[in-house]
């Protein structure tokens, strides 16, 4: 064979490379993004990103991620904020406090809006909100994911405050240690609810997120702002791959498989699919727009001033400072 067909070949593959990551690309720069998973083990909330990771969504959009087990949302938002990391899916609450206290240098790219948060107790004779005064009630740290949602849930408890209880942080072994009769109260997800109750004991809900905040919102995608302009093309595609594997989730065929992506969680297959058909009823990960609804993300703002986890006298976030939906609509454009 002549050099000169040996050449154009060589072009051909490079442009099929290059068509492949366009110009631009986070893989093509070399740009890693890590992205922090939170909980050790991981939170359920998280599968959506072990999910794009195992079934090559990440790949598929040209986007370099690393999935990196976190001990709270808190903590990698913190990770976030210090440029340590790229992405944290951080409770929404937490977000806002940081910026309007702080004035971190953070926004939210994409939404995960429907809370699941359970106030729960193992305690057959104590099934009454009040009935967690004084007494431990695990959370995943003070000032975590589930010690904000203990303080937002208790809003609809008459006469207790945070103050009241003894949180014991657990980063996300909450479930575990109730199973063991370390505690009796906790903060729960719906697949710790599963976990509990597989070993034999009852849960019994004391007050729910849905039901005494029912317009709050859950989680953020948070980035820097100064990273996201940096890196833009790089967000666009991670968030493109969070969404498709979220449809990927969405259809009952691929059960068995997102059970196995989940298994960073450490729940057991059948655990997995019951979790997710719990969270996909829900509405748990956003798919048809960015999920960050301004109503829901507003009424968490307004919670955290009259709660006072944005400080006194300190400005409250606005909406169009704290999202940018700029970043999902491009992902969406090229999912579709």
């Amino acid at each position: 064979m002549s050099k000169l067909p040996q050449k154009l070949m060589g072009v051909a593959a490079l442009g099929a490379v290059l068509l492949a990551f366009p110009a631009g690309s986070a893989l093509a720069q070399g740009k890693k993004i890590v992205l922090a998973a939170s909980g050790i083990p991981p939170i359920f909330a998280t599968v959506v990103a072990y999910v794009a990771e195992k079934e090559g969504m990440f790949k598929k959009y040209g986007a370099d991620v690393e999935v990196r087990p976190f001990e709270t949302g808190t903590a990698a938002a913190r990770a976030v904020a210090a440029g340590d990391i790229d992405i944290a899916m951080a409770p929404t609450a937490l977000i806002a406090t940081q910026v309007s206290n702080s004035d971190a240098n953070l926004v939210g790219i994409w939404g995960l809006p429907s809370p699941d948060w359970v106030l729960a107790s193992t305690d057959a004779g104590k099934t009454n909100c009040k009935d967690i005064v004084g007494q431990p009630v695990g959370v995943d740290a003070v000032g975590g994911a589930r010690s904000i949602a203990l303080r937002q849930m208790l809003v609809g408890c008459p006469g207790v405050k945070i103050e009241d209880v003894q949180q014991v942080a657990l980063s996300s072994n909450t479930a575990p240690a109730m199973v063991a009769g370390r505690l009796s109260f906790g903060v729960l997800h719906l697949d710790d609810i599963a976990v509990i109750e597989t070993q034999g004991k009852k849960v019994h809900t004391l007050l729910a997120m849905n039901k005494t905040n029912p317009n709050n919102h859950y989680l953020l995608l948070a980035a820097r702002g100064d990273k996201v302009k940096e890196n833009r093309d790089g967000y666009v595609r991670t968030v493109a791959a969070l969404v498709d594997a979220a449809r990927f989730m969405q259809d009952p065929k691929n059960a068995d498989r997102v059970a196995e992506a989940a298994a960073p969680t450490g729940h057991n297959k059948a655990i997995a699919k019951g979790a997710l058909k719990q969270f996909l009823d829900i509405g748990f990960w956003a798919t048809k727009d960015d999920g960050m609804d301004r109503k829901q993300i507003e009424d968490v703002i307004a919670i955290q001033v009259r709660t006072g986890g944005i400080t006194a006298g300190k400005e409250p976030v606005k909406y169009e400072r704290l999202v940018d939906s700029t970043i999902w609509k491009d992902a969406a454009a090229m999912v579709k």
